[in-house]
């Protein structure tokens, strides 16, 4: 979600520059380390926070404050990465069924695909907080094949993170990697495709996109 159909990683690591200012820390450490973050679960992302920032912070008040500050700078609705708004409401109008495998926690996935405008055009929504275990493990991908009632080897997956990239891969997935902060860093060698932007990696299937709405 957040990174392949939702542009507000970008938002999430200017968040954390600013709320790490007052610490002292280096920017381009604070940068560097949000990446490690990308396609984590939210306890992962705890975890390492506790790791990274200087000793005697209290990391769950830290956690918050990035949260809030990150909810304060966005205006409006929440941004779409390039192609998006187009592709997916042209595949649903054209029956594909599809699923939302996120590591983010069910509620405010829910809250961001609204404001997106994208949530009504999704059957299944598995977030990080439903699953068994979390991406890199395959366990999210299997629950929302399982869910819509369909091999998994017979599901098409885009993905912007290495480790969502793998999760995908391992449950047997078509799988299309999308890089979205870092494009020109080598992905792994999992059998994966690469495209970039969401429309080259649905043409690339051979999936026809009728009725497309053109690109504002």
């Amino acid at each position: 979600m957040d990174g392949l159909l939702l542009d507000t990683e970008r938002l999430f690591m200017e968040a954390l520059v600013t709320v790490s200012r007052p610490l002292g820390l280096d920017e381009g450490e604070v940068r560097a380390f949000f990446l490690t973050l990308v396609g984590t679960s939210v306890q992962k992302t705890t975890q390492r926070l506790a790791e990274f920032l200087p000793d005697g912070v209290d990391v769950a008040a830290f956690d918050q404050t990035w949260r809030a500050a990150n909810a304060a700078q966005r205006q409006g609705p929440v941004p779409l990465r390039p192609t998006v708004g187009q592709v997916i409401p042209a595949l649903a109008a054209s029956g594909h069924r599809m699923a939302v495998v996120t590591s983010t926690k069910r509620a405010p996935a829910l809250d961001h695909l609204r404001s997106a405008g994208l949530l009504d055009h999704f059957e299944i929504i598995v977030g990080g907080d439903e699953v068994s275990a979390n991406k890199p493990d395959p366990a999210p991908y299997l629950q929302a094949a399982r869910a819509l009632g369909v091999d998994p080897t017979r599901c098409a997956a885009f993905e912007d993170s290495d480790l969502g990239t793998q999760a995908a891969v391992a449950a047997g997935c078509v799988t299309t990697q999308i890089p979205d902060l870092r494009p020109d860093v080598p992905m792994p060698a999992l059998g994966q495709r690469r495209a970039t932007d969401l429309e080259g990696a649905v043409t690339a299937l051979g999936i026809d996109l009728p009725g497309a709405p053109a690109t504002a």
